[in-house]
């Protein structure tokens, strides 16, 4: 057993474990089940351990039911043959007699199982929360530590932005700068022959402003 097995045991022995397949939120911690076949093994081992208990509980309550309706019947056929001594009524306890022997039978053998299925159940689940308690601390562990890259890169990232940023300003302000000298000196007929992909009058309408005054 891992050092972490160990310690979640301590920490769940005080405890009782709800049946974690028939909680809908234990469901909501798995991305996709089937992704990891230990969990879901143990899944299926405990739903089937579940399923058996619900048929053994439902056939040991219809036999108990059925034998109740036969001891129902066998009274008052006593009574009767005890007043007429029928061979034939005689014959009908001794089979009713038969199938109520049967039924006894029968929950006997399902004694052992009923005592056991609980036991198995609570092992399985107890198992099942141990590899339920690992996966989700390591899924966690790895989520911290691509939550501190990720942290890193935006902090990364936002120095490289400002830094950025800061330089496209310059070059705006260098841009506005040399085009309004250039249109001072040489008026727009010149300035308009260059090609140019970034305007800055464009950024900077004031510029226009300032050289329409100057042309002035």
């Amino acid at each position: 057993m891992k050092d972490k097995d160990i310690e979640y045991e301590q920490a769940l022995s005080a405890k009782k474990i709800p049946i974690l397949t028939l909680d809908n939120k234990w469901y909501k911690l798995f991305d996709n089940l089937q992704a990891y076949p230990k969990i879901s093994a143990t899944v299926q081992k405990l739903n089937d351990l579940l399923k058996r208990q619900g048929k053994v509980n439902t056939e040991i309550k219809d036999i108990k039911k059925l034998k109740k309706k036969l001891m129902d019947e066998i009274i008052p056929m006593a009574e009767e043959l005890d007043q007429t001594g029928d061979k034939k009524l005689e014959k009908k306890i001794d089979k009713q007699k038969s199938l109520i022997e049967e039924c006894n039978e029968k929950i006997e053998s399902y004694q052992d199982e009923i005592l056991e299925l609980p036991k198995q159940i609570e092992e399985v689940n107890k198992e099942l929360m141990l590899l339920t308690m690992e996966y989700c601390y390591q899924r966690m562990q790895d989520n911290t530590e691509e939550i501190v890259q990720i942290a890193k890169w935006i902090t990364d990232i936002r120095i490289e932005l400002k830094k950025n940023l800061i330089r496209k300003q310059e070059m705006e302000y260098y841009n506005h700068q040399m085009y309004s000298y250039m249109h001072d000196i040489f008026g727009p007929e010149v300035i308009n022959l260059f090609d140019m992909k970034y305007d800055p009058m464009k950024q900077h309408p004031q510029v226009g402003g300032d050289a329409e005054s100057t042309q002035g």
